[in-house]
């Protein structure tokens, strides 16, 4: 039930208009504190593989779902691929949790101060279980 673009302020600020007027429920700016997720993200792509490139991986104890593929990974050389693409790469978040869903995951805890990754799980699948921690 939710799209989140990114871009220049003045564009994004032209969509949400653009959007209300086409009859959107509601179009706003959200408070963020980089682009990421979108390519202006990619000046820090370089600093951003060195460190992740620098920094040793472990095989996971269980398959890490990243949202540029919406997929479970356990390899760690795919892993750190996946994090240095998904800077720039956009969020596949309602494919991730209904491949995690069909994956048989049934709950899901939301770690840090918000609940809306929570509400927005429980938007795409009403028998998931959430919680907040």
């Amino acid at each position: 039930g939710q799209l989140v673009i990114s871009g220049e302020y003045k564009a994004v600020e032209l969509a949400c208009e653009k959007m209300k007027e086409a009859g959107a429920k509601r179009a706003l700016i959200l408070p963020v504190g980089g682009a990421f997720h979108s390519p202006m993200m990619e000046p820090a792509r370089e600093e951003l593989a060195a460190a992740i490139e620098a920094t040793t991986f472990s095989t996971p104890i269980c398959p890490v779902y990243q949202n540029v593929t919406a997929s479970a990974v356990s390899d760690p050389a795919e892993i750190k691929k996946n994090l240095i693409i998904q800077l720039t790469a956009p969020v596949k978040w309602t494919q991730s949790v209904q491949q995690m869903i069909a994956d048989g995951a049934t709950s899901f805890t939301e770690v840090g101060p918000g609940k809306v990754l929570a509400g927005l799980i429980g938007k795409i699948d009403k028998e998931a279980i959430t919680a907040n921690a």
